[in-house]
């Protein structure tokens, strides 16, 4: 087994779109595939695999799953054929038993994990995994299973969670001129870098406390709580660093936080 410590990255999804732009965002992810380089694998939580039970990917070919609508033509031909890995969707159900985590041959790569893989590993030969995320569970179960997760990092694989820190579409510039920033938007993210950076995270475990900033920044937990996956697979000898910044049409985050091993 390759001995070689991965960082863990949470990456700020945005827009499907971006899987077909060349833009920062997209420039700023191809910069950490090539930073990182490739890992035996990824495992990868994403905010559109949100149902109620544990699973993992088990197919030797997961398929694209185009999650979303109302977008081009073009957004729907993406492909994105990474293999899977039946022996780390077999490792994570060790790490998590006695956790029932079904092996599911019904889900794939959403857009979550390919619109950012897509650039960040552009000839999709890194095996990927997906991890569900249970929506029954408090934020306090899906931290302790990032926790769990962390010794993967030793096993030469890359955990991935991919969402939004900040995401409230309700409040979105769709389709106009770009937005500034919410003030509550600024704030929040602020507090969470903060937060982070001291290792204080029980305000981000109980981040429906934490006022009307989080309450605006958060209205659903979906794009919040892979966070909270990569928090627990991270340690206190890790690096933190935040290689994408910006907020779009004025509500999603695109913050993207690397934890790297000294």
């Amino acid at each position: 087994m390759d001995s070689s410590r991965q960082p863990v990255v949470f990456f700020g999804h945005g827009n499907p779109l971006n899987a077909l732009e060349n833009n920062g965002y997209t420039q700023a992810w191809r910069a950490i595939g090539e930073r990182i380089g490739k890992p035996k694998a990824i495992l990868a939580v994403s905010a559109h695999w949100y149902v109620p039970e544990l699973a993992v990917t088990a197919q030797a070919h997961p398929p694209t799953i185009h999650d979303f609508g109302g977008f081009p033509r073009a957004l729907y031909e993406v492909q994105y054929p990474a293999p899977g890995a039946h022996w780390l969707a077999s490792r994570v159900q060790e790490l998590l038993a006695p956790l029932p985590v079904r092996a599911s041959e019904d889900w794939g790569l959403d857009h979550g994990t390919w619109a950012v893989l897509c650039h960040v590993y552009p000839g999709a030969d890194v095996p990927i995994v997906q991890l569900s995320i249970d929506e029954t569970q408090p934020p306090q179960f899906h931290y302790e299973l990032g926790r769990r997760l962390g010794p993967l990092r030793d096993e030469n694989v890359l955990v991935v969670a991919s969402g939004n820190l900040i995401h409230n579409l309700h409040t979105y510039a769709w389709g106009r001129h770009p937005a500034e920033p919410f003030d509550w938007a600024l704030r929040f993210e602020a507090r969470v870098r903060e937060l982070v950076m001291e290792r204080h995270f029980e305000p981000l475990l109980d981040y429906e406390e934490m006022g009307r900033d989080a309450q605006l920044s958060v209205p659903t937990p979906d794009h919040y709580l892979p966070l909270l996956y990569a928090l627990g697979a991270s340690d206190e000898h890790d690096t933190i660093s935040f290689p994408v910044e910006g907020i779009d049409g004025g509500s999603v985050s695109m913050l993207s936080l690397v934890w790297s091993p000294v």
